[in-house]
C-alpha cells in the first residue's frame, strides 16, 4: 500500500479497464528510443477469490509505467497506491524518503513549488536538480509524476507574478507564467530532464492551468525537446476538459484538478466558504465534464487521472472510477474509505453509478443517484 501526503501529493489509487492491461502498457510520443521507459513488473499478488462481487486482486508494486496507472482485473477492480511529497510542507525529499520508507510504490504528484517557496529569485537550475534527485532517488524504478511550477492566484511568488491582478484565479498562472517568464519553465525542464536521467524513477512530468491544444502542444514539445518523454497536462478549466479528446492527441495522459474544475465550471470562488455549495464535485455539470475527459482516455486507452477533495470521496470514487478515471490521489486519512469504497463494488455497478448521475439535474439527485447504484445488495 502507498502512502503520502495531500499538500504536495496524497495517496493514488488507480483504475485501468482489464482489456487494457499489459497490451498497451503506455504510449510514449517523442521518438526517441528512449522514450518507452515501461518495464513489465511483477503480476498480481493473488489471484481473485470467486465471492459475491469483491476485488480480491492486489496490485504488487510496479515497475511498468502504464501498470503504476492501474489496472483493472478481470473481476473488475484493481488497487494502486502511490504518494506524493508535501511541497506546502516544504519538505519534498525528505517526505519522499519518508513515503518510501513506508512502502509507497511511486509518486502520484509531486508539486515542485517546494523550492521555490520563500525565495525572492529562482532557484538555479542546479538547485533543482538537487532537489528533484532527492525525491527521485526514493523511487528507483517507480513512477513519479511531476508537475510543474503552479505558481500565481492564492500562490503567488515575487519572481513568477510580479504585477498586481485585479483577478488573479484567471489571471497569470500556473503555465501561464511562461508566456512572462519563459526561463523559468526552460529550467525547470532542463533541471527535471538531468535529474531523471541520474535517477531511475520513470518520470512523468504535466503541465498545471492548460485551456488550449496549443499550449499543451507547446509544453509537450518543450519538454520533449530535453528528453522528458512521458508528458501530460492538467485539466482544470472547462475548455481542457472539453478539448480533452484533442489534448490527449498531443500529451500521454491528463490530470483532473476537480478543484479548480468545480471552481470555473461554476464561476464560484474556491475560496469563499459561502459559496461552498457550488464548488461541490457532484455538481452535475462538473460530473458531466469529468465523464467528458474519461470518455476521452478511454477511447484513446490512455491515463485519466483525479486530484483535489474529490478522489477523497468514498461516495464519489466508483462514479468517477465508472467515468472513466484510472487514478485518484488523496490524502492518507481518506485512503482507507476510499479502499473500503471501491473494494466492495464492482466494475459493472461504477459505470452504472455514472450512467446514472449523468442524467441528474442536482448535486443532490447524483448523490441520490449514486447511492441507489451503489447499495449493497
Amino acid at each position: 500500500m502507498r502512502r503520502s501526503r495531500d499538500r504536495a501529493g496524497g495517496s493514488h489509487i488507480a483504475h485501468r479497464d482489464h482489456r487494457s492491461v499489459a497490451r498497451h502498457p503506455r504510449r510514449r510520443r517523442g521518438g526517441r528510443s528512449g522514450g518507452n521507459r515501461v518495464r513489465h513488473g511483477r503480476a498480481a499478488r493473488r489471484r481473485p477469490r470467486h465471492g459475491r462481487g469483491r476485488a480480491r486482486r492486489v496490485a504488487r508494486r510496479g515497475r511498468d509505467a502504464g501498470r503504476d496507472r492501474g489496472a483493472l482485473p478481470r473481476r473488475g477492480r484493481a488497487r494502486r497506491w502511490s504518494s506524493r511529497p508535501s511541497a506546502r510542507q516544504r519538505r519534498g525529499p525528505a517526505e519522499a524518503e519518508v513515503a518510501a520508507a513506508a512502502g509507497a510504490e511511486g509518486v502520484g504528484l509531486f508539486r515542485t513549488e517546494f523550492c521555490f517557496l520563500d525565495r525572492v529569485d529562482a532557484p538555479s537550475v542546479d538547485e533543482q536538480v538537487a532537489a528533484y534527485r532527492g525525491v527521485l532517488a526514493a523511487f528507483p524504478g517507480r513512477r513519479v509524476v511531476v508537475r510543474t511550477l503552479d505558481a500565481g492566484s492564492d500562490k503567488p511568488l515575487p519572481f513568477a507574478n510580479a504585477d498586481a491582478e485585479q483577478n488573479p484565479a484567471l489571471g497569470v498562472r500556473g503555465l501561464r507564467i511562461a508566456r512572462r517568464s519563459p526561463a523559468l519553465l526552460d529550467g525547470q525542464l532542463r533541471a527535471l530532464a538531468i535529474a531523471a536521467e541520474a535517477e531511475s524513477a520513470l518520470v512523468d512530468v504535466m503541465a498545471p492551468m492548460v485551456a488550449t491544444v496549443d499550449e499543451a502542444r507547446d509544453f509537450a514539445a518543450s519538454a520533449r525537446s530535453v528528453g522528458l518523454t512521458s508528458v501530460g497536462v492538467m485539466i482544470e478549466t472547462p475548455s481542457a476538459a472539453l478539448l480533452a479528446s484533442e489534448m490527449l492527441e498531443v500529451v500521454d495522459f491528463v490530470s483532473l484538478g476537480t478543484n479548480d474544475l468545480a471552481q470555473y465550471t461554476l464561476a464560484a470562488d474556491r475560496q469563499l466558504a459561502e459559496l461552498g455549495e457550488l464548488n461541490d464535485p457532484w455538481q452535475p455539470a462538473v460530473l458531466r465534464l469529468i465523464g467528458a475527459v474519461g470518455d476521452a482516455g478511454r477511447a484513446r486507452d490512455l491515463p485519466v487521472g483525479v486530484c483535489g477533495e474529490a478522489a477523497a470521496d468514498p461516495a464519489l470514487a466508483p462514479v468517477l472510477v465508472g467515468l472513466g478515471v484510472t487514478s485518484l490521489s488523496m490524502t492518507p486519512r481518506a485512503l482507507g474509505r476510499v479502499a473500503a469504497a471501491l473494494e466492495a463494488v464492482t466494475e459493472a455497478q461504477c459505470r452504472a453509478a455514472a450512467e446514472a448521475v449523468r442524467k441528474a439535474a442536482t448535486a443532490a439527485d447524483a448523490r441520490a443517484a449514486a447511492a441507489a447504484v451503489l447499495a449493497p445488495r
